[in-house]
């Protein structure tokens, strides 16, 4: 069950300087060692699912392509973006089966001017949550925050969902995990 941690201020200059640096996902697969560490949860030669740094909510999990498209469907023939949304589903269902949440969410966000890289944020609905923090609100980390969660506990969650893959994504994954 989710349980909400604690919150932390979103350092919005610190993220707007770290995103000027280059597209932090082509950096994530490229496995720059300047960029913040990220818990993968899954990873092949098309796509890769991790925890987001700045959570909005316990369990806010990232999928992306592995190459830089920027256009949710423009950039993408049908096979390749059904083939994400395969993996998009799977993680989506790990993240309902390890945390039991009340709905989970999917959303393509992104902009041109920051994080332009395509990817959707699957994330988990507590229960309880009062109407007027669901949804879209959900994701107001300006005002709310993001979870604080320690390095160890982020791997823990990872780890957590990884064991709620489908068997598929276990036997396909190339994350090292």
């Amino acid at each position: 069950m989710i349980e909400e941690p604690d919150r932390e201020p979103v350092d919005l200059a610190r993220y707007v300087e770290e995103a000027s640096r280059g597209c932090f996902i082509c950096r994530l697969v490229s496995g720059d060692p300047t960029l913040a560490p990220h818990q993968v949860v899954w990873r092949d030669s098309q796509a890769i699912a991790f925890l987001d740094r700045f959570p909005a909510v316990y369990g806010h999990t990232l999928v992306a392509p592995v190459p830089h498209l920027e256009q949710v469907t423009g950039d993408m023939t049908l096979h390749r973006y059904l083939g994400l949304q395969r993996v998009v589903h799977a993680v989506a269902e790990a993240v309902r089966l390890t945390l039991r949440p009340e709905r989970v969410y999917l959303l393509s966000l992104g902009s041109q001017g920051l994080n332009a890289h395509v990817h959707w944020h699957v994330v988990p609905c507590p229960p309880g949550i009062p109407l007027e923090l669901q949804q879209t609100a959900l994701f107001e980390r300006t005002s709310r925050g993001s979870v604080r969660l320690a390095p160890e506990e982020r791997e823990a969650l990872a780890r957590r969902l990884r064991e709620n893959l489908p068997a598929w994504m276990r036997e396909q994954s190339t994350s090292g995990q």
